[in-house]
């Protein structure tokens, strides 16, 4: 629903001189950062809410001083059925009541997030920026088109848009695509305000967090292709405006908004900080707590972009990496021999050319120089080590840097090696640390694991490179439906393992229960993934299976609780 409610005379006047100058604030915080330059096409996110719409007030107020060209998007996500509908429908007037462009595209959330299993926040996010990279221009001639046959995406005298008029085609999930703008976008600008950020900033800290962690949301986000090539930026000019003056600014232009019920929801993370502990601190720690968290985000940015400048350099010099022998063309040869047939040994060397071919980065060892690295500070030590994962594609952790640490001081003679996620190991001599890749020639009976999956909760679990979350959810918050367990029937906690011989699941909608290992045969999964395929045990039962629907007798029933399963890689940012 709309909403404009009334302040009090006590709060209006309380805001009035901030609000006055909020134009001139934000004008000089773009300039400051360089956020927006004239002549460019800057293409404004707009949800409907509060930020999203400041922003475009904001900016269609500046525009002339800052020199820009307009236009409005919008994603719309599905996830609230007809409230989302009316939402773009509300966004799509507002562009024609402004004269400004408008382009509009609809996404899959839930089905996105359960082919990529993650959670709906992040698979929202997902869908939303790969169109704002569209739109700037990253698919080449494919481009987003507004669809001048949308009813919600028309004005009283017509289509809201400018350009061709040739009807756009719909793409096969919802979207609207056709024949690329005259000329795509330099800039996408955001809401995020310093809310957002002094919100992250403290989901980071209680999840844990390096400096990279605590930078928080950047004012500036470049947009590259796959050869680094720069082709836009996506940038957020509210990042330091709080949101409660954004509200009054809309209330003094008498500019009404969309009113998203799921932001109250304390079932979400997110919500939860904002909403309780949020005002917790700032009423009885801190009235400025906000600005504090954003004055540290700013301080973390100008620390980490000095240390990746020193990493880089580092990198170049210190780390030198090398193949392995199993993976050499000529090793790979070898493999016929011992009495085997051409046949046998044609098979073994294909399954392990489709065993490089999974995971290319896991075929290249990387050394340090021992002596030159223990000389280093600490700060250096972990640095080059976290480099060293993140350009492997090891999931490194502050545990495993650490004991890596550990392991270079000792003498050489006084233990082997270490092990690391994803089968990778860490041995050393006299002279150097050497980082050495999974041996994908040699697959072996992979080792047992067993963690405790708290209800809400997480659990890291190394041997598969991925953390597991449970969050409590409504059941019809947009979730998918064939990924949620019922809160209630679960026995907690819940036990994260691989599947062991003589398991048995039943999946929804499915017939009757099949031995995992059936399951898991039938989608033709490599014998070292297969290995680790991780469930979710609930007592003596198996609910959940990775890839597959819940368990049918721990399926979400209507008006309980849900509980929602989402898996991602450790490391891996999460907003």
């Amino acid at each position: 629903m709309d909403s404009a409610r009334g302040l009090s005379l006590h709060t209006a006047w309380q805001y009035h001189v901030s609000v006055h100058s909020l134009p001139e604030r934000v004008l000089s915080h773009v300039r400051r950062l360089e956020l927006l330059n004239a002549g460019e096409r800057v293409g404004v996110a707009v949800s409907g809410g509060i930020d999203s719409l400041a922003l475009l007030r904001l900016l269609l107020e500046l525009r002339g001083e800052l020199g820009i060209v307009l236009s409005v998007l919008h994603f719309n996500h599905k996830l609230r059925g007809a409230e989302s509908d009316l939402d773009q429908a509300f966004v799509a007037a507002l562009a024609w009541e402004h004269g400004l462009e408008f382009y509009c595209e609809a996404g899959d959330v839930g089905g996105h997030a359960a082919q990529e299993r993650v959670s709906i926040e992040s698979a929202a996010r997902e869908l939303r920026y790969a169109f704002f990279h569209r739109l700037l221009g990253a698919n080449g001639p494919q481009e987003l088109k507004p669809d001048e046959n949308d009813a919600s995406c028309r004005g009283p005298e017509g289509p809201l848009f400018h350009g061709s008029e040739e009807a756009a085609s719909r793409s096969s999930d919802g979207g609207l695509l056709g024949r690329p703008p005259s000329q795509y976008l330099h800039k996408i600008a955001t809401g995020h305000t310093l809310d957002d950020q002094a919100e992250t900033v403290l989901l980071r800290v209680i999840r844990g967090a390096g400096l990279r962690g605590l930078a928080g949301i950047h004012p500036t986000l470049v947009v590259e292709d796959d050869e680094g090539e720069v082709y836009g930026e996506i940038v957020r000019p509210l990042l330091t405006t709080r949101r409660r003056d954004l509200e009054c600014y809309l209330r003094e232009l008498g500019q009404s908004w969309r009113d998203d019920a799921t932001n109250l929801s304390t079932k979400f993370t997110r919500n939860r900080v904002r909403h309780l502990l949020l005002p917790l601190l700032e009423k009885e720690f801190n009235p400025s707590v906000a600005e504090t968290l954003g004055d540290v985000a700013q301080i973390a940015r100008g620390e980490e972009d000095y240390w990746d400048n020193e990493v880089a350099g580092w990198m170049g010099t210190a780390v030198h990496w090398s193949e392995p022998a199993w993976a050499k063309k000529s090793e790979l040869v070898q493999i016929r021999g011992n009495g085997g047939t051409q046949a046998e040994a044609d098979a073994t060397l294909s399954d392990l050319k489709a065993n490089i071919g999974d995971v290319p980065w896991l075929v290249m060892n990387a050394s340090v120089d021992r002596l030159w690295l223990l000389g280093e500070p600490l700060a250096v030590q972990r640095r080059v080590i976290k480099a060293i994962g993140d350009e492997a594609g090891i999931p490194l952790e502050f545990k495993h840097i650490e004991e890596i640490v550990r392991f270079a001081v000792q003498e050489a003679g006084s233990g082997g090696e270490i092990s690391l996620p994803l089968g990778w190991k860490v041995r050393r001599d006299a002279h150097q640390i050497i980082f050495e890749t999974p041996n994908r020639s040699e697959v072996g009976p992979a080792e047992d694991y067993e963690y405790e999956l708290p209800v809400p909760g997480e659990v890291t679990v190394c041997e598969i490179g991925s953390t597991l979350e449970a969050s409590r959810v409504a059941a019809n918050a947009g979730y998918n439906p064939e990924h949620l367990l019922d809160g209630e029937s679960l026995h907690a906690p819940l036990k994260v393992r691989n599947w062991r011989a003589g398991d048995r699941f039943w999946p929804r909608h499915t017939k009757s229960p099949k031995k995992v290992k059936e399951l898991l045969q039938e989608r033709h999964l490599p014998r070292a993934e297969r290995s680790l395929w991780p469930v979710i045990v609930s007592g003596e039962e198996i609910v959940w299976v990775r890839g597959f629907s819940v368990a049918a007798r721990f399926a979400a029933r209507a008006g309980r609780e849900a509980v929602a399963i989402v898996e991602r890689t450790i490391g891996s940012e999460r907003l």
